[in-house]
């Protein structure tokens, strides 16, 4: 077991603590909703409206997941809640029996798969109707007609996505990027139809010629399909790409819930006999009862949250609690399921299963911090909420102008419909996606994995930063620090004796100290005899010598002094919050081995980054004050918040943000993975757990915090060039409405425009390859 002296405690929890969960009423049902047809957070806002408004219906629906949590009356039909869904416009469906949180696996593969099909399908497409439209050479004799053949799949099959939601928005008075695309596309495709076969568009040996000047034409003359199936094209790889990356936000849950064990050895009741363990017979975990008794062995994951009933041990409760030390067990300790078991057989009575475990609830507390995320809406939808009223107006009032200046109505149609058309630019399209596909492949390279466009738009307002403790600004293992041998003692014989006879131990702190001594020392003797101690430490026979390693107390009691000149030497380790243990042989005390959670040497570093960058930095962990303000202290962090479990970390952040705070966090275990949801920025390390990881809206994947100053830094500055790409894609095509307006419109200065916007873009979002690490400049800035 142990050979060391860490504390023993009662590892209770708090009822309550990790979740307030409080169980619904008798007279209420629960459901929870796959919703697929949502483009935007407003979608979400919409469909949230409409189940509400049911009589007595209490519904949350998470963009980001894609899916709704419903409580109805007892007896309410799901069927009801799905009908209203589709009445807003979107599909819903219950999940499977025996369905759980990572249902929605199956169907979010499915459509990514089909929005993959159809991306794939407009690239093929698409690509020869740009280049003939752009490249007069390229114009045979009915290319033309060739164009309307390849375009029309394009913009009817592959966008009929933006489509359908640019008329569930209509019907909802919104106007999102989806609308702008919609009108852009259709406007374009529907004008080149009419020109074609009703106007002189459909010619034998029809071009389009460059034109350096504007010119007013004659509508019926030009096509646009370059401009309705490159619009479909690029919007649709733009959704493609953040589909993808938006896809994994419920990952988290899944990851959460994988954690726990897959199967138990129980132990039934009438089988037990106080001298014997009975019959053990391995089920699945999701058919362990309460009261049911079950085996844990050294190295197994903790089935369930349960009181151990029999046996001692040690348990690593490091990924939900964040303390570094291992907890030691007994009879009537409280133990949590997923922890692991680190030392000797244990018997423990389930007391809480399924949703009622901690695990689960913390997994409750990941899917409601998502909820509320996911109530960011993307810029380009935000711009195109005024963007697309703004040129409806205009289209508008072009027709009535021209018609009330006395031309024609096939003029004053033609006026109108360019102005629709050059309103919808393929820099839209690429504005997003390319900023970030650049921003991300440079992260990457440092390190740094951005989840999807709309994190970005909180690292600019970031101003404090928190960290939690173990695996974050420290290692998340046990280092020893420290071998302070008695005057009489060879330090070297003391790091030999301690490593030989902790080699055969199987605990952390014990491997700690036989992996300095290896590395030091090389080859270290083989221990006869080796007993553990239960608790207390271990003793055995090292070259002829009998040494006992662990805590004073059990030397106090074996040895012929009482370690009292190394009494002082434990006392200031410990006030450090470091582990002590003591080493004897041959009837005396001869010295202390310190061990602890040593910090990352980038840690200090990467603190002085974030202070630069403005942010305030605050260490937040479970594990206890000592450890936590030498720690803090260790790399310059003044504000320290230590001894919460999960549900007070994400506490903390809330009461941050409640303080004006923008937030983010950085964190690696499973007790993180909550906070790291709920705060406004969650940054994940790639060393850490799944579950955080997923929860997390970008990921360290080297461990070094320093990347997390890196991340933020690329992020603020990805951010921008969104938003100056946005700027040029709707200005160019904005400055170019006046003359559509007046009717000097014409097809090569439509292209010119779309394609100088977008070499623009390009160019803009290429910059970011250029972006250096904070630590290489040297000075953050």
């Amino acid at each position: 077991m142990t050979t060391s002296e860490y504390p023993r405690r009662q590892h209770v929890p708090e009822e309550g603590r990790i979740c307030q969960v409080t169980a619904s009423p008798a007279e209420k049902s629960s459901f929870r909703l796959e919703i697929t047809g949502m483009s935007c957070a407003s979608c979400a806002a919409r469909i949230e409206e409409k189940l509400n408004k049911l009589d007595g219906v209490d519904a949350s629906v998470n963009y980001a997941t894609e899916s709704a949590t419903v409580t109805a009356p007892s007896g309410f039909d799901p069927q009801a809640l799905v009908a209203e869904v589709e009445r807003a416009g979107y599909t819903a469906a219950l999940p499977g029996l025996g369905a759980d949180r990572d249902g929605r696996a199956g169907p979010d593969d499915a459509e990514l798969a089909s929005l993959r099909t159809r991306l794939i399908a407009a690239v093929v497409l698409a690509t020869p109707v740009i280049a003939m439209a752009m490249i007069p050479a390229l114009q045979f004799r009915y290319w033309q007609w060739a164009s309307l053949a390849l375009a029309t799949p394009v913009v009817l099959w592959a966008g009929q996505s933006f489509h359908a939601a640019a008329w569930t928005n209509l019907r909802h008075g919104a106007a999102t990027m989806d609308t702008l695309v919609s009108v852009g596309t259709l406007s374009a495709f529907l004008w080149s139809l009419y020109a074609l076969f009703l106007g002189t568009a459909g010619d034998a040996g029809t071009h389009h010629h460059f034109q350096l000047t504007a010119a007013r034409s004659y509508g019926a003359g030009s096509i646009y399909l370059e401009v309705a199936a490159g619009v479909t094209l690029f919007v649709l790889a733009g959704r493609y790409f953040e589909k993808r990356a938006k896809r994994r936000a419920g990952a988290a849950l899944r990851a959460l819930l994988e954690l726990g064990a897959k199967d138990v050895a129980v132990l039934r009741s009438d089988m037990l006999s106080p001298d014997g363990p009975g019959i053990e017979i391995r089920v699945p975990v999701d058919q362990l009862r309460v009261g049911d008794l079950f085996v844990v062995r050294p190295g197994e994951k903790i089935a369930t949250d349960g009181l151990v009933v029999s046996g001692s041990s040690a348990v690593d409760a490091s990924l939900l609690t964040g303390e570094s030390m291992p907890v030691e067990v007994g009879p009537d300790d409280a133990v949590t399921g997923a922890t692991v078991n680190v030392g000797g057989r244990l018997v423990v009575r389930a007391i809480r299963v399924g949703d009622a475990t901690q695990l689960a609830q913390m997994a409750t507390l990941v899917e409601a911090a998502q909820a509320g995320k996911a109530k960011v809406q993307r810029l380009a939808d935000r711009v195109a909420g005024v963007f697309v009223p703004i040129v409806i107006t205009i289209a508008v009032a072009t027709l009535a102008a021209w018609l009330l200046a006395g031309f024609p109505l096939t003029a004053a149609i033609t006026a109108a419909v360019a102005v629709l058309i050059i309103a919808c630019p393929c820099a839209l399209g690429l504005a997003t996606p390319t900023a970030l596909l650049v921003g991300t492949g440079r992260a990457a390279q440092l390190g740094v994995l951005i989840k999807g466009p709309e994190v970005l738009e909180s690292t600019r307002r970031v101003d404090t930063i928190v960290l939690d403790k173990t695996g974050t600004v420290t290692t998340g293992k046990m280092t020893l620090v420290d071998v302070i041998a008695r005057a009489d003692t060879d330090r070297e014989t003391l790091l030999r004796y301690a490593g030989a006879l902790e080699d055969a131990s199987e605990h952390p702190v014990a491997q700690a100290i036989a992996k300095a001594a290896k590395a030091e020392l090389g080859t270290l003797p083989s221990a006869e005899g080796f007993t553990n101690l239960k608790g207390q430490g271990v003793q055995g026979i090292i070259d002829g010598h009998e040494v006992v390693v662990g805590r004073d107390s059990l030397l106090a009691d074996w040895a012929e002094d009482d370690a009292a000149t190394l009494r002082e030497a434990k006392a200031r380790a410990e006030g450090d919050g470091k582990t002590a243990v003591v080493v004897g042989w041959d009837g005396g005390t001869r010295g202390l081995l310190v061990i602890a959670d040593a910090v990352k040497p980038s840690s200090a570093e990467a603190v002085r980054q974030f202070e630069r960058l403005g942010l305030t930095p605050v260490l937040l962990t479970g594990d206890n004050r000592a450890v936590a303000r030498r720690i803090a202290d260790e790399v310059g962090i003044t504000q320290v918040i230590a001894e919460v479990l999960p549900a007070d970390k994400v506490a903390a952040v809330k009461r941050l943000q409640s303080e004006g705070k923008v937030v983010a966090m950085v964190g690696d275990g499973v007790n993180d993975a909550a906070a790291l949801a709920t705060a406004d920025l969650g940054l994940a390390m790639g060393t850490g757990t799944d579950a955080a990881i997923e929860a997390a809206d970008l990921t360290l994947v080297r461990g070094d915090l320093r990347a997390a100053a890196d991340a933020i830094g690329l992020s603020r500055r990805t951010l921008a060039t969104i938003k100056a790409n946005l700027f040029w894609a709707f200005g160019y095509n904005v400055a170019a409405i006046p003359l559509a307006a007046v009717g000097l419109l014409n097809p090569m200065l439509a292209g010119a425009a779309m394609a100088f916007s977008s070499v623009f873009v390009v160019g803009n979002s290429l910059r970011l390859r250029s972006f250096a690490s904070l630590t290489a400049q040297g000075d953050v800035g």
